[in-house]
């Protein structure tokens, strides 16, 4: 069977390259689901989801990537994030976006931080790289190069349907791939279509891709999309906006409604639920004080 919303980890037996194979299907369609969002920007969405997904799934522990584009054109914020479990959920925010805008003119004058943070961790890791206006991959080619010192390969696709992609990285401290090999790889990863992730990520895809060479594919794991906010962390928000601002909003609305820009569900509160908020706060730093 066929395995969709899954990423396949695998090696090359008689070279010292890993690798991984995602196709998210389901995953992609809900994150797009309550959001409209612009051909150009849905494109840099799906990317950033399987990429996300391919570095994730390399975590050794309990942790969290973050993938983050901040820019001075139109794609103003994209955040991306999974956990090492693939729980994954992202959104982006554009303005002004034209149906054929370039990556180039979507992300001007952008760059991409890719954070790594474990509850072991006494500060989360995050490297920062310009992004290439050739592509995302590209970009985080660069940024496993620059920050990470790994000699990559990344090949992302995308469609209305799924996102996927691959990515092959040689593997540290063991003897250097060849340079023809090296290149014979990343061309043949680049071939990957998202037709061609139709029916799923599987290992049969794999050796049709790499038919020369010997890959050992391990078993597929699930990715999900999977939002973790809760109405006490949309309280906390209340709080960061401020007392007055919130109850002014309330008294003029009848309520305050937060809608959370992962997962699109909506929250209400009322002036009885505002006033516990900011009651609970007192009575906590209250508390705090003794």
């Amino acid at each position: 069977m066929l395995a969709k919303d899954t990423v396949i980890p695998f090696v090359f037996e008689s070279l010292p390259v890993r690798g991984a194979l995602v196709q998210l299907e389901s995953t992609w369609q809900r994150m797009q689901r309550d959001h409209d969002y612009p051909e150009p920007v849905a494109e840099v969405l799906g990317h950033s989801a399987a990429a996300t997904v391919l570095i994730a799934q390399s975590l050794k522990f309990d942790g969290t990537i973050t993938l983050q584009i901040n820019s001075e054109g139109p794609l103003s914020m994209l955040v991306m994030q999974s956990t090492d479990n693939l729980d994954l959920r992202g959104m982006a925010s554009a303005h002004g976006i034209a149906s054929d805008m370039a990556f180039a003119d979507l992300v001007a004058g952008a760059r991409c931080a890719v954070t790594v943070d474990s509850g072991a961790m006494e500060r989360p890791y995050q490297g920062i790289v310009t992004i290439s206006p050739d592509s995302l991959a590209a970009s985080l080619e660069n940024y496993f190069a620059r920050s990470v010192q790994v000699p990559s390969h990344l090949h992302l696709a995308r469609n209305e349907v799924l996102c996927g992609g691959i990515l092959l990285q040689q593997m540290p401290g063991e003897s250097p791939t060849l340079e023809d090999d090296w290149r014979r790889l990343g061309f043949l990863a680049k071939t990957l279509r998202a037709e061609d992730l139709a029916d799923g990520a599987s290992h049969a895809l794999l050796h049709n891709m790499f038919a020369e060479d010997d890959v050992r594919a391990f078993r597929p794991r699930e990715a999900r999309f999977r939002c973790r906010c809760t109405r006490q962390k949309v309280e906390e928000v209340l709080r960061l906006l401020g007392e007055e601002e919130t109850r002014t909003a309330c008294e003029e609305q009848g309520r305050v409604e937060v809608t959370c820009e992962y997962c699109g569900r909506l929250r209400t509160f009322d002036v009885v639920d505002v006033t516990r908020v900011f009651t609970d706060q007192a009575v906590s730093g209250s508390d705090s004080l003794h």
